[in-house]
């Protein structure tokens, strides 16, 4: 039988009006990292995908690499992610939060007291970018500085922190979280072996690699339970200059094992091929689908009939789709009519103003 990716669906423990899902896109529109109306007009313009995941939002005030981004570990966050959660339920989707922590990706510009950035170790992505302020105090794209190794303790505080901001996403409504494993940030920075030195119990084998995502995900779990905190990965990636390595495929298979044995609510795994990083090798998602049978979601270069193709033949479970939405605000009505959609202005996705952000018209507003 046929999957009608656009007809409500149960999948796993998520209700949905369909199979479409926004996947999180940073931009960069909180001076104060507070949300406001603006945040809950953007999201609620989007709010025809079943599953909403929201920009990466920070777990404390060193986890930022990128200025004017909204965050989850004070009060004054939680009462404004209300207005986005209200927003987005009030049209009948369902909304997770992205928790971030940059790690190595940032700049001293982003942390308290022009500090250095922290990660797994204290090697640099030195021709990677963090957004932030130049030695003139112009904003804008910046390279990541020099980072200082997280101690041991400092790591388990961070886990502690990933819990914290989960709890406080509950609070603010959100149906639950998504831990950013993916990208070249702190997580993905203990997986990589060419990054992570550690002599720790978070450096050295698969096993001591993968504790601190796996850490985070039970402290979680504890804090707001399974059914309500989902992964993102990106095997294969590459982004902010994390190589290639002999164990990358074992390493997944590993966690996707550990992962189901937690009945985590989803996977979400990204192709970075639409980022000018690698692709995912042929084949690779369907091997996944065998180490894994809980809910997968998948991004980076969909459409309607790559969609419909891997949820049919039950690879994948809900298409996630990221850029396309931010000048296709009714995106899911395009996919469902074949009508055109409007071609992005990366020049508008950062910055603080509305241009760019909440403007973009409907196909029945051209």
């Amino acid at each position: 039988m046929q999957t009608n990716i656009f007809e409500p669906a149960s999948v796993g423990s998520l209700r949905l009006k369909n199979r479409i899902a926004m996947a999180p896109m940073t931009r960069a529109r909180n001076a104060d990292g507070i949300p406001n109306d603006y945040n809950a007009l953007y999201y609620a313009q989007r709010s025809g995908a079943g599953l909403i995941i929201t920009e990466g939002t920070a777990i404390s005030d060193t986890a930022k690499g990128v200025l004017h981004i909204p965050g989850l570990y004070s009060p004054a966050q939680v009462e404004g992610w209300r207005k986005v959660t209200k927003a987005v339920h009030e049209r009948g989707s369902i909304i997770f939060t992205q928790l971030w922590h940059v790690g190595r990706v940032s700049h001293v510009s982003n942390q308290p007291g022009g500090m250095a950035p922290v990660g797994a170790s204290d090697i640099q992505a030195s021709k990677s970018f963090a957004w932030g302020y130049d030695e003139k105090g112009k904003e804008g794209f910046v390279i990541a500085s020099k980072p200082r190794a997280l101690s041991t303790d400092e790591v388990r505080q961070i886990v502690k922190d990933f819990a914290n901001a989960a709890k406080k996403a509950i609070e603010a409504g959100f149906d639950g979280v998504e831990l950013h494993g993916a990208n070249g940030y702190l997580i993905e920075q203990f997986l990589n072996p060419f990054i992570n030195n550690r002599v720790d119990e978070y450096g050295g084998s698969i096993e001591n690699r993968s504790r601190f995502l796996l850490e985070a995900v039970d402290a979680m779990i504890e804090a707001v339970g399974n059914d309500k905190v989902g992964v993102r990965l990106t095997p294969y990636g590459g982004l902010n200059e994390l190589p290639h390595y002999d164990e990358i495929e074992a390493t997944y298979q590993y966690l996707a094992k550990e992962l189901a044995k937690r009945n985590i609510v989803y996977i979400h795994l990204m192709d970075q091929q639409s980022k000018g990083s690698h692709a995912l090798p042929d084949g690779f998602i369907e091997r996944f689908r065998s180490w894994y049978d809980g809910v997968i979601i998948l991004a980076g270069s969909m459409n309607r009939e790559k969609s419909e193709k891997l949820i049919n033949a039950g690879t994948i479970d809900i298409a996630g789709f990221g850029e396309p939405f931010i000048a296709n605000p009714d995106l899911v009505e395009r996919l469902q009519n074949n009508w055109e959609l409007t071609p992005p202005n990366r020049d508008l996705h950062y910055g603080l103003g509305l241009h760019g952000y909440t403007d973009w018209p409907t196909y029945r507003q051209n």
